[in-house]
């Protein structure tokens, strides 16, 4: 049996990535996708055992490989891959959570899932300012550098999608259905974009219909992929709430945009600045605590080769090349960097932060800044 058809089984059998280690290596196997075959066949009682749920077991035992094949022709039709908890490419910040899924499915291009992501969720009736924030805040950020990764909904997610790929950057949209079903269908045209510069992904099979469970369920992976979440105008009943709480669980940042009191769209917003949210004004707000979770999430763990970047396999835009090259190999401090570029001081702050994220460049005592 190949990688393909154990990853295609296991994705079926609706495993946590957690128990599915687990399980391998209660057998004492080795690491990797190839040891999964010890579990295909086996008795249910022995699958029960290793800790894995009973349907699981029921279906790890006799798996339809019919089934099977038919999805593995879908894969190659659309050009959708599949990544598993134990593979390298999996990434890393997903990992780190409780209830990871065992199996990812990708449209489009896979590597954007290790990019540093920011969510950007919200209500799906915002009133035309909330929606014209989402799209500021998501342009600028996608400059800067981050991933927007949100949910495709209409509203707030889908103002965030818009305007990440308005302004030439890359977005992710998390599905609450197989890849086979975009939900809701009017953003068809929209899920085609996105494709075009990131990803849609899913935990969620083939045929698999969007239902009321698979959205809480799918927002614990927007979070999860990202390192803070941003909301702009939730009611205080907004599923979006439930992200929110989810990025906290996480150990991620939680950011909240205020509104006037008038507006019913914000008391959400509001709730969530009163328990503790960050209140965002502007970008700089994001970028300064997104640096500091970077390093703090990626102290000591392991790394997958999309997690390496050097300065030279860095995709710059023109801007923070410039930068790059204004900084040289020799400590400089922000106003230098603004004398040699000609760039706003505001600017160079945020390109600086977000090389930093990236890796290509450190920080030094007394705001000075230097190339790795």
């Amino acid at each position: 049996m190949d990688a393909v058809a154990l990853q295609l089984i296991l994705g079926r059998a609706n495993l946590t990535a957690g128990r599915l280690r687990r399980a391998l290596e209660r057998l004492g196997t080795q690491p990797g996708i190839a040891a999964a075959a010890a579990l295909i066949g086996e008795s249910t009682p022995l699958l029960r055992g290793l800790g894995l749920p009973p349907a699981a077991s029921r279906w790890l035992s006799a798996p339809d490989h019919a089934a099977v094949e038919a999805d593995r022709r879908w894969l190659e039709r659309q050009r959708i891959e599949v990544i598993d908890a134990l593979s390298t490419a999996y990434p890393s910040r997903l990992a780190a959570i409780e209830d990871a899924p065992a199996v990812l499915y990708v449209r489009g291009a896979a590597a954007t899932l290790s990019e540093p992501q920011l969510a950007i969720v919200g209500t799906r009736t915002p009133t035309a300012p909330g929606r014209a924030t989402a799209q500021r805040f998501a342009a600028e950020l996608a400059r800067a550098g981050l991933t927007i990764t949100s949910g495709l909904a209409l509203g707030i997610d889908a103002a965030s999608h818009q305007g990440a790929l308005a302004a030439g950057g890359r977005t992710i949209a998390v599905l609450a259905s197989g890849l086979d079903r975009v939900y809701p269908p009017e953003h068809r045209g929209l899920s085609e974009r996105i494709l075009t510069q990131g990803a849609l992904v899913t935990e969620l099979p083939r045929k698999t219909a969007p239902v009321r469970w698979s959205f809480p369920r799918r927002n614990r992976l927007i979070s999860g992929l990202s390192l803070g979440t941003l909301v702009v105008e939730a009611a205080e009943d907004s599923g979006s709430l439930i992200t929110a709480r989810l990025a906290l669980k996480q150990g991620r940042r939680l950011f909240a945009i205020p509104g006037p009191i008038q507006n019913l769209q914000v008391r959400g917003c509001h709730q969530l600045i009163r328990e503790g949210a960050k209140l965002v004004e502007g970008v700089g707000d994001i970028l300064r605590e997104i640096t500091e979770l970077s390093a703090k999430l990626d102290d000591g763990r392991p790394h997958s080769s999309a997690d390496q970047v050097t300065p030279e396999g860095l995709a710059l835009d023109k801007e923070h090349k410039i930068l790059l090259d204004a900084l040289g190999f020799e400590a400089a401090s922000v106003d230098m960097l603004v004398e040699r570029t000609g760039f706003p001081s505001h600017c160079v702050v945020s390109m600086l932060l977000i090389l930093e994220l990236q890796g290509a460049i450190g920080g030094q005592a007394g705001g000075r800044y230097v190339r790795l």
